[in-house]
């Protein structure tokens, strides 16, 4: 492969204070989006007694589930619209509207009235703020690790995209810490009272911070190229994202999808996994905190490995650990003992980060420059849609219909044997040093 002008202007000697604002602007957003999605995982079992009472814990679980699922269907067409919109206008612009929005939601949540309060439109009303946050957020997910991406050093795109990333570890860490304080320092009736709404109420100010950051950056010298090139002649980000990138959308719909599933069962579903297996709410709080804090220390750990040895040996042997592993982790998990639940929540961490190292900058890095944040956006969130938005209810589900406790295990296992004969048996593409199709040398 030949070494492009562009890509030899691609690799910076020195990382300048712009691109220093923008590793910090969007970890940050990272940071805030999770949290708020992380929040109603977190608070689920609280969740699920206040805005789904029922006869049954299980129905009322699975209600709950079933609206955190619901902001995920509808992230593909957030991020059809922010990523047509950002690969048209720019990522920073986009990126401010996304993260005011998904704040400004997850503060409603926390402003709610309970069905006791006003009956069925409490739970309505909830899942019209998941829906909101689900819209932004399918933008924001994706614009700024595209946004991040092309600002990186070349050498180090996986280390910069897995510090990014990591930044959606600590929103359970810091979430799960707050969410421990309250309860332990609360009466039960005042944190079902107003204590559980903290949290969610601190979404705005964060979200404000968060702008003032990314005021202070600016687009990538690459996507300035791109649009001076648009302004002379017709450019439909999404009709070209479709059909020049079909099958490697398809291919980042399965490999993120793995990640997916096993973030979501990690942060969104291991708290109310733990209390149903015996360990008290502020036990799984703090064991799940211990295992998220691992994973945002160790996948850019991950990335930069993936900068030596490249993407898809990380895919490849990410997939097997986690294919071997995942069974005996949740089996850990169930266990009833403290200490094997942290052990097993960090076995899995240990697979993910590996895979992780891969995954995160290959889902931008396949696409060119031109329809990076379109055809990343739409084939992200598919997947996130269809495996992460979907773990906490699938995992609740087969625990309930099967009584066996590492029925999800399993269902984490197959999925990853799935994905590594594909990574095998398939043309996905090593992508690492590549700006827009060539390899940089």
């Amino acid at each position: 492969m030949r070494t492009s002008a562009h890509a030899r202007d691609r690799a910076p000697t020195r990382t300048t204070g712009v691109q220093k604002r923008v590793l910090a602007g969007g970890s940050v957003g990272q940071f805030i989006e999770f949290y708020d999605f992380t929040l109603y995982g977190l608070s689920a079992v609280t969740l699920a007694a206040l805005f789904f009472p029922g006869e049954s814990q299980l129905a009322s679980m699975l209600s709950t589930f079933a609206t955190f699922g619901v902001a995920f269907f509808v992230r593909p067409l957030g991020g059809l619209f922010f990523g047509a919109l950002g690969d048209r206008i720019g990522r920073r612009k986009v990126l401010y509207i996304t993260l005011l929005t998904i704040g400004a939601a997850t503060t409603l949540i926390g402003l709610l009235p309970t069905y006791a309060a006003i009956g069925a439109a409490a739970p309505a009303l909830l899942v019209l703020c998941r829906l909101a946050q689900g819209f932004s957020a399918g933008g924001e997910s994706v614009g700024a690790p595209a946004f991040v991406f092309e600002h990186a050093p070349l050498d180090r795109r996986g280390f910069w995209l897995c510090i990014t990333i990591s930044a959606t570890a600590l929103p359970s860490v810091v979430g799960g810490t707050l969410l421990f304080v309250l309860s332990h320092s609360l009466s039960p009736e005042a944190f079902l009272s107003y204590g559980w709404r903290i949290p969610f109420l601190l979404a705005l100010p964060m979200a404000f911070i968060g702008l003032w950051i990314r005021s202070r950056t600016e687009e990538s010298p690459a996507f300035q190229q791109v649009l001076r090139k648009a302004e002379h002649r017709e450019h439909s980000p999404v009709r070209e994202a479709f059909r020049e990138n079909k099958v490697r959308m398809l291919q980042v719909v399965l490999v993120m999808g793995l990640t997916a599933l096993g973030f979501y069962f990690l942060s969104g579903y291991f708290v109310s996994y733990l209390q149903e297996s015996g360990l008290s709410r502020e036990e799984s709080l703090l064991t799940n905190a211990a295992a998220m804090l691992l994973y945002a220390v160790l996948l850019p750990v991950g990335g930069a490995v993936g900068d030596r040895v490249g993407r898809k040996p990380m895919l490849v042997a990410g997939s097997l650990a986690i294919a071997v592993l995942a069974v005996p982790s949740f089996s850990l998990v169930t266990s009833g003992s403290l200490g094997l639940a942290l052990l097993g929540q960090s076995l899995f961490v240990l697979c993910l980060v590996t895979y992780g190292g891969g995954c995160y900058t290959f889902f931008v890095e396949v696409f060119t420059t031109r329809t990076r944040f379109t055809s990343a956006a739409v084939s992200y969130n598919v997947a996130y849609a269809a495996f992460g938005g979907t773990a906490p209810f699938v995992g609740t589900y087969l625990v309930g219909s099967t009584g066996l406790d590492s029925a999800p295990g399993w269902y984490m296992a197959a999925g990853a044997l799935i994905v590594f004969v594909l990574l095998i048996a398939t043309r996905v593409p090593e992508t690492r040093r590549r700006v827009d199709g060539e390899v940089a040398l």
